[in-house]
């Protein structure tokens, strides 16, 4: 399978000059065998799911028209009615499988569809030769992960998952305070953040509802098991439904989870473990709701030492609202995390504490000896808005393997065990509560630590909470 599509107006314009003698140098490089689009070529992206999120991807990637946006591919105009406007000669489409059999001209994809049909439209787009930009999380499950870091490989095609932090500077420099020995090995690490923000812990609603329209619903569901329209799924609140989303941790894990899985070098988790908070309609009775994500969850996640840290990690998350205290070395007037203290990391060592907020903003270091460093994350010292979409426009131009490819912060390669990662907790809230027969009652075996076998994807002392790394997929569709 060819890693760079050339489109037919591009090969008929080197056919054409190739024949008349124009000479060879206006030859994208690409097509010399070396991998590469010229610089001077705009690449053809297709944007699908062209709302909200959607649309700040599709105008960074754009940027002032640096790349074509050819076509839009959206289940819901409505929703992406801003984005088609801005560019009316872009193709539109409501399935993205459409999209890939009849457009031929494209060179990339972005994907920024709920998390349930980020891995079925990536891997179409990869298994077509497309480079991909998928937004955060990479996928709704443990198994799509890996499947799509697999087949980036398999296919050389160039990819970017969209935690645009992991490009920011502040990032930059908490790993070079920690490589410069700052804090000193890190046992413990603290992220939470404010989230959810919609609702969670909810009942699954019952009535049936009138189609918006021009919604094409059956496509929006794609994978996931079928349930009716409802405003409480279309256009925001998905987030709330395993069906769809993957709740707070989701959301908000791989922005948060990603400066210390950056900075000290981890992989693959070894356990994990979470309590959920619950709900009650009637006394001492909790309310179990399966399909709703809980309005608040603490998960705790422990990994190996690394060559960049000679210590184990016990990583804690908490959502919710519910966030860690004040350590001894952060003054009682200084905030954590970020600047309302919402979202943020603290990352405790031998030596010192290292904290930041969302996206590595504001990163701090509050040293044992009383030193404290504070790194300057104004506007003139940071990266543009689009700085982490253009670094991947750039790497398709130049090519799977390149040295931009390499650089990139978040290809596939590093998102993909970052994502398993956080979706692993996950898969701990989903077991929590879990129940089977024991005597005359019950008893709930997801309520302890879980051993995981990151290379075998298996959870190795509760074997039923193994049917959260991979979701059944609905009829007709696969990845």
């Amino acid at each position: 399978m060819k890693t760079n599509h050339i489109p037919n107006s591009r090969r008929k314009f080197i056919k054409a000059t190739t024949l008349t003698g124009l000479g060879i140098s206006i030859i994208p490089r690409h097509v010399m065998g070396k991998g590469f689009v010229s610089p001077s070529d705009k690449l053809n992206i297709a944007i699908v799911g062209g709302g909200g999120k959607g649309y700040s991807d599709a105008m960074n990637v754009w940027n002032n028209n640096a790349s074509n946006i050819v076509a839009i591919c959206d289940v819901d105009w409505n929703q992406s009615k801003k984005l088609m406007d801005q560019f009316p000669k872009a193709a539109k489409y409501k399935d993205f499988r459409k999209l890939f059999d009849t457009q031929k001209d494209i060179d990339a994809v972005t994907v920024s569809t709920p998390d349930h049909t980020h891995a079925v439209i990536a891997m179409a787009a990869i298994q077509s030769g497309k480079h991909v930009y998928v937004q955060k999380p990479l996928t709704h499950s443990i198994y799509e992960a890996r499947k799509l870091t697999e087949a980036a490989n398999v296919h050389k095609v160039v990819t970017q998952m969209g935690n645009q932090g992991a490009s920011g500077k502040g990032v930059q420099q908490m790993i070079q305070w920690f490589d410069d020995g700052l804090i000193g090995s890190v046992h413990q690490v603290h992220v939470w953040t404010n989230r959810p923000v919609w609702p969670q812990g909810i009942a699954t609603p019952t009535e049936k509802l009138s189609l918006l329209e021009g919604l094409d619903w059956n496509t929006w569901v794609g994978p996931a098991q079928w349930v009716d329209y409802h405003p409480l799924y279309h256009p925001f609140k998905w987030r709330g439904w395993w069906n769809f989303g993957t709740g707070a941790l989701g959301d908000m894990g791989c922005h948060l989870m990603d400066p210390p899985y950056r900075v000290l070098g981890l992989g693959y988790p070894t356990e994990v473990e979470s309590s959920v908070g619950a709900i009650f309609k009637k006394d001492w009775t909790p309310e179990y709701l399966p399909e709703s994500c809980p309005p608040s969850s603490r998960t705790q996640l422990k990994f190996s030492a690394t060559n960049k840290n000679n210590s184990e990690v016990l990583l804690t998350w908490s959502d919710g609202g519910i966030r860690p205290f004040h350590p001894d070395l952060i003054p009682p007037d200084h905030p954590i995390g970020d600047n309302d203290s919402n979202n943020g990391v603290i990352m405790i060592g031998e030596k010192g504490i290292m904290t930041c907020g969302v996206y590595g903003r504001v990163p701090k270091v509050y040293l044992n000896n009383g030193d404290r460093l504070t790194f300057d994350d104004s506007e003139e010292n940071t990266l543009p808005e689009n700085g982490h979409h253009m670094a991947w426009v750039e790497a398709c131009k130049a090519g799977y393997g390149t040295s931009k490819h390499d650089a990139l912060t978040s290809s596939f390669s590093y998102a993909g065990p970052l994502t398993e990662s956080v979706l692993m907790g996950n898969l701990a809230i989903r077991s929590y509560n879990l129940r089977q027969p024991k005597g005359k009652g019950f008893e709930y075996p997801g309520r302890k630590k879980l051993l995981w076998d990151g290379e075998n994807m298996r959870i190795t002392n509760f074997e039923e909470a193994n049917q959260f790394v991979k979701r059944d997929y609905r009829e007709g569709w696969s990845l």
